[in-house]
């Protein structure tokens, strides 16, 4: 058993398991052509140089339509230059590329690192078996606090720009702008890349089209909004998880999502912590969680960014844990983690999980579970960890 314990402790191994899974996901996917998600983000950049809507659909080449932002597709656009079995299987392993990285650069042990990296492995799986951009997204928003920490805060601005200007979540980073030693020239970043990063995909189409564009886009994510309530897909959210259980679709978000901002808000009472690498690592986990539990868009690939908030929270537990501790992470590896893939009873899946969008109640009891430290936990005494 020791030795069993010490393989998965064991950074190599880890490493392999977590670019192993993804690679054998996407390696089954792109052999069988099953790579929608890849065609829509390939014509990304197509129909930007084309000067084509961006958010129309175009049956002939991929299903459902796009729902990123312009930007995104100069970060596709080097990929479109492969064969599509090819472009789709890097595109893959560079966005579980930047997770890592963004990972090995938290103000963790080597030990807590490797253990986010096994905790999130199987998640990070589901999200490159639909080949998505969520393993990035959540990279972006974990560099951005990294960044900041390093006072580093014009790379924190430009990736917080980034991925508000690629898929609105990156916005989050924001979150941490208390942590910034710098706040002005972190606000002049933010200006300038926002300034920079608006323009840049007109180099390759022309500014009228890149602004109509920016137009298409809001719209677009207005009508998915509004279709979101009514998909078993989508809307993987704490409101979806009422709307569903308690059959009443025509819940406002905004009864949820008011009380939620509020609690979240909460968090920065702690003005003496701000400077605690614990407490700025709650906050981060929170965050994550936030992001996909609160918003309407979310579905089961989605989970990657969440659930690296839940493995963030369980490695900054003071040691040793309580039951309640580990019986939440379980909770999550479960049902939030397992429920989608053949390790699940699918029955349980497809007659409880799926329709009333239960993956999100471990995270969402998890996040509360956060809140709560957060408010009663004296980071003060403890001692600032300094990053290897």
């Amino acid at each position: 058993m020791s030795k069993f314990l010490k393989l998965f402790s064991n950074r190599i191994f880890v490493t392999i398991i977590w670019f192993g899974l993804s690679f054998f996901a996407i390696l089954k996917q792109a052999l069988h052509q099953h790579i929608n998600n890849y065609y829509i983000y390939k014509y990304t950049f197509i129909n930007l140089v084309h000067q084509v809507n961006l958010y129309a659909p175009q049956p002939r080449y991929f299903l459902d339509t796009n729902h990123y932002g312009p930007l995104f597709a100069l970060v596709i656009a080097p990929f479109t230059l492969l064969p599509d079995t090819l472009g789709s299987i890097l595109w893959v392993m560079v966005n579980a590329w930047v997770l890592y990285q963004a990972i090995l650069l938290l103000p963790l042990s080597v030990t807590q690192r490797t253990a986010v990296l096994l905790i999130c492995a199987h998640e990070l799986m589901t999200s490159s078996f639909n080949v998505q951009f969520n393993p990035m997204m959540a990279g972006i928003i974990v560099l951005s606090y990294v960044f900041i920490r390093r006072r580093q805060d014009f790379w924190a601005a430009l990736l917080i720009v980034a991925g508000t200007y690629i898929k609105l979540y990156g916005i989050v980073g924001l979150a941490f702008f208390f942590f910034s030693d710098n706040k002005l020239k972190f606000i002049l970043s933010l200006i300038f890349w926002g300034i920079v990063l608006f323009a840049l995909p007109m180099l390759f189409s022309s500014p009228s089209f890149v602004m109509q564009s920016y137009y298409d886009w809001y719209a677009s994510l207005v009508e998915k909004n509004a279709l979101n309530a009514t998909s078993t897909m989508q809307d993987i959210s704490v409101m979806g998880m009422i709307r569903r259980i308690f059959q009443y679709p025509q819940l406002s978000n905004l009864i949820v999502m008011v009380p939620a901002l509020l609690l979240f808000g909460t968090s920065y009472l702690k003005i003496h912590s701000y400077r605690q690498a614990p407490y700025q690592l709650l906050l981060l986990a929170s965050t994550l969680i936030f992001t996909v539990i609160f918003s309407t868009g979310s579905e089961s690939p989605t989970y990657i960014i969440a659930f690296m908030g839940v493995a963030i929270w369980y490695m900054n537990l003071l040691r040793p844990v309580t039951k309640l501790e580990i019986s939440l992470l379980i909770f999550a590896l479960v049902i939030t983690s397992l429920s989608p893939s053949d390790l699940f009873p699918k029955f349980i899946n497809k007659t409880y999980i799926k329709p009333y969008a239960l993956k999100a109640l471990p995270c969402f009891a998890i996040w509360l579970r956060i809140i709560y430290e957060i408010l009663t936990r004296n980071f003060n005494r403890q001692p600032v960890y300094v990053a290897q």
